[in-house]
């Protein structure tokens, strides 16, 4: 290693790297795409930053440094810059939208060694001006870093992977040779998912997954909350509060000198507990912890976030309340203990959370507080499956026509498209350049080299930057307050919007409470005035299936009469009206009825058609057929993400039980995004393991009649009406277990 690279290591304290660091490192020198998946604090970083300074200062070779939030681009830019300090001529520099007009000017006239970027950055920033700005670095770009590859996933990740397509596209051009460093917490697939984000063949990479360096005991608690209230009957299933128990906890550790982070699911939530934890300390007379606890979240102004990063690293700040904008690889020191709100959705950000504690070889805890969740109950119910089960699996999908279709229009802005782009952008590339064409997106023209195809000008041609990455909806409703200010609360994609802000809607901003007082969908606008009510509203709507065409079928390797198919379906979904419910006890107090626009989303979806016999025999048990199919749809989805990488709203699903094509009861699970992310797929080869933890899931759940930890959703369109708990456990019983499956083609017992 360069001598002033082991200098400014042994200034850390580090004389000797660790075994997966070195084999990262020397994997990278051979010229190997590498995949880099290690828990949290494991050194990641080393990997990339030695042969990033090594070829800056040996030929001015360039990296570029791909994150998914600024703050981790902060905290990477400051650590890089303190390694390059001792080269001549090699500099280190962010692009961001956190910086002015100006500074991203004196970025790209610096000509940086490194360039540390967001993927919308790189998507609007940098490729839009790859021909002129910024081409002196492209053509010398030999090192792009992804780290935490792992968050690209989905649509997001799909988009992602279209972006790094553009960039191979654009540095071919340019005569660089890329070469893809991923980080990637632990998942199943890391060395696919590098691949299917990159486009670079898989056995390309070198896999680094063995973590090698020093931490100490990690001690786990799982804690259920008691019952909601004294004298509540056995088999309610209903808890006391998740983030009341994590509070105490909280407050107990901080009082005792043990420096926690508390991990929950929205802002409003991390702003109000660490509130109440501080009014806790004070009245226990520790003010001056007290008046260090606070909440830390994407919302915050970037200067906040980075006193308080600061804080956490210096140990000045005993305790924080944080979403998930703390569980990347920020630096913020080793903690003492690590509390969860609530399970995190997914082992891999269970891990990357955990992995926050820890000083050293100092022992640490981490306590998993459990929500009424379906997922939450299965895993404190199951706690050897967070530890032994296999990882889940980070999905993306950039052959997704719909978004090839917009990556398309940006592409043919950076550089003409010509028949050879299909070796980027995959065999459905031409025909989604002929539909761009006929639609008058493209124009096709003949040159002496062959056909190319350049974005069209002229008429209504939307600018193919002027969306961030996250975004996929084509029509939003921007929702406006009555208040003779029209303040603007943001916008909402139109399914949202007839969802969470149709006519009569409570809706929830930044603390504050609106009722929505119309919805005007020719000018998409929504109208809403502050109120003071204390219920809440909850849609009902219709839902139905259309199977457009079979992509693939098998046979259920537990049971061989049911068959599983993985289509192209078309869902169509209407509101139909709403209930208000108490806030406190979600007793239903009235419903009414609405009169709003069917939609529709085609995408992909696996589905079980059961057979005859089993059908038969289910409906002649006593209870509701039809309970029993949506209790067990219902459960299906909420363990989705034990098996795939993905929030369970990423998903729906729907069950009928005379559906018109199959005529036979049907359940399907399909991609919430329109042409299909992977999600679908990727349930259907691993539909015996969903249906195994679906069963595992009903029958571990000791209430009697169903309970918001089994079978009763909060998403649920009909209400949870009808849901039968125990014809659902005798269902996927029969789906699951292959011994009363194949012995006797019956539920069995």
């Amino acid at each position: 290693m360069d001598a002033r690279i082991a200098d400014r290591l042994a200034d850390r304290g580090i004389d000797e790297l660790y075994a997966h660091q070195v084999e990262a490192i020397e994997a990278v020198r051979a010229g190997r795409n590498v995949v880099l998946a290690t828990p949290t604090a494991s050194g990641k970083s080393l990997a990339y930053a030695v042969p990033a300074l090594e070829r800056a200062d040996d030929h001015d070779g360039r990296t570029l440094y791909v994150g998914p939030q600024v703050a981790l681009i902060n905290d990477q830019e400051a650590t890089l810059a303190g390694f390059a300090e001792p080269f001549d001529g090699v500099s280190v520099t962010q692009y961001t939208g956190a910086l002015s007009t100006a500074e991203r000017r004196r970025a790209r006239e610096g000509d940086p060694s490194v360039v540390l970027t967001t993927p919308d950055m790189l998507h609007c920033g940098l490729l839009a001006n790859a021909s002129d700005l910024w081409r002196a670095f492209f053509e010398s770009l030999e090192l792009v870093v992804l780290d935490e590859v792992h968050e690209y996933r989905g649509v997001f990740g799909s988009h992602v992977g279209l972006v790094l397509r553009r960039l191979a596209r654009l540095c071919d051009r340019f005569g660089a040779d890329l070469q893809f460093v991923c980080c990637s917490a632990t998942i199943g697939n890391p060395r696919d998912h590098a691949s299917t984000i990159t486009g670079r063949p898989a056995d390309s990479f070198a896999l680094v997954d063995e973590d090698t360096s020093e931490t100490g005991p990690t001690h786990w608690l799982f804690w259920q909350p008691p019952t909601y209230e004294e004298g509540t009957p056995t088999g309610t299933g209903r808890r006391r509060s998740p983030h009341g128990e994590t509070m105490r906890l909280f407050v107990d550790l901080v009082a005792d000198g043990y420096r926690t982070v508390a991990f929950t699911r929205a802002r409003q939530t991390a702003e109000r507990y660490a509130t109440i934890s501080s009014d806790s300390l004070a009245k226990r007379g520790a003010g001056d912890l007290a008046e260090d606890v606070t909440a830390y979240h994407a919302g915050l102004r970037d200067d906040r976030r980075a006193t308080i990063e600061t804080a956490l690293h210096d140990g000045d700040c005993p305790g924080v309340w944080s979403t998930s904008a703390l569980e990347l690889g920020v630096d913020i020191g080793g903690l003492d203990a690590v509390l969860l709100d609530g399970y995190p959705g997914t082992r891999m950000a269970t891990f990357q959370r955990a992995g926050r504690a820890g000083r050293g070889t100092a022992p640490s805890l981490v306590a998993l507080v459990a929500s009424e969740d379906q997922l939450d109950q299965y895993v404190i119910d199951h706690p050897h499956e967070l530890f032994e089960g296999t990882p889940e699996r980070a999905i993306a999908n950039p052959s997704n026509p719909h978004l090839l279709g917009l990556h398309a229009r940006a592409a043919a802005t950076e550089r003409p498209i010509t028949t050879a782009d299909e070796a980027y952008f995959g065999p459905t590339f031409p025909d989604v350049v002929s539909a761009l064409t006929e639609d008058g997106a493209l124009t096709r023209r003949p040159t002496a080299s062959g056909l190319e195809w350049r974005r069209a000008t002229g008429g209504r041609t939307l600018n193919p930057y002027e969306r961030g990455l996250r975004t996929t909806a084509e029509r939003t409703v921007t929702l406006r307050v009555r208040d003779g200010r029209s303040e603007g609360l943001g916008a909402l994609p139109l399914d949202a919007a007839l969802r969470d802000a149709h006519p009569g809607a409570v809706y929830h901003h930044q603390g504050r409470t609106y009722e929505v007082q119309s919805l005007d969908l020719d000018r998409d606008v929504a109208r809403l005035a502050p109120t003071e009510s204390d219920h809440r509203t909850r849609v009902r709507y219709e839902e139905s299936m259309t199977i457009e065409e079979d992509i693939a079928t098998k046979p259920l390797a537990t049971r061989e009469d049911v068959t599983v198919h993985f289509a192209e379906v078309t869902r169509r979904k209407r509101v139909t009206g709403f209930q208000r419910r108490d806030r406190r006890t979600g007793e239903v107090l009235s419903e009414e009825s609405l009169d709003l626009p069917e939609t529709t989303l085609s995408t992909r979806a696996l589905y079980l058609t059961l057979p005859p016999g089993l059908e038969g025999l289910m409906r002649t048990m006593s209870g509701s057929f039809e309970g029993g199919l949506h209790a067990a749809q219902h459960a299906l989805v909420a363990t989705f993400p034990l098996v795939i990488l993905c929030d369970r709203r990423d998903v729906g699903s729907l069950s009928v039980t005379d559906h018109p094509q199959t005529q036979t009861s049907t359940l399907f699970v399909y991609d919430g995004h329109r042409g299909g992310v992977g999600l679908a797929r990727n349930g259907y080869d691993s539909v015996e393991e969903l249906l195994r933890h679906t069963w595992e899931l009903l029958a571990d759940c000791h209430c009697s009649d169903g309970c918001p930890a089994c079978i009763q959703s909060p998403h649920c369109g009909r209400a949870n009406d009808p849901l039968d708990k125990r014809l659902a456990s005798t269902l996927t019983m029969a789906l699951a277990d292959p011994r009363r499956g194949r012995r006797t083609g019956t539920p069995g017992a």
